[in-house]
């Protein structure tokens, strides 16, 4: 009766051993992965704020006045070059 006792609480701790390894080896993948999506969210948020830097500096007035000029020629208005249509009139 000992020895089958002696048995079976030896499976039982081996099991319990076995089942400690498993535990400890999922929660240390588990961690790594996490570290890994804290980093790429913490790139994420530098990406975010550099983007909306860049939309904030490329929807300047003199940006796209600035663009206008050099790339498509264009010129400011003037009162000189202003022409009113009045309704009726030819």
């Amino acid at each position: 009766m000992s020895a089958k006792l002696n048995a079976v609480l030896a499976i039982a701790v081996v099991g319990c051993a076995l089942s400690v390894v498993n535990a400890r080896y999922q929660a240390r993948h588990l961690l790594i992965e996490l570290e890994r999506l804290q980093q790429q969210s913490r790139q994420l948020e530098i990406d975010w704020a550099q983007l909306q830097l860049d939309q904030s500096t490329l929807g300047k007035n003199e940006r796209i006045e600035q663009i206008a000029r050099a790339s498509l020629n264009m010129a400011p208005l003037t009162p000189a070059r202003t022409q009113y249509l009045t309704e009726g009139a030819r």
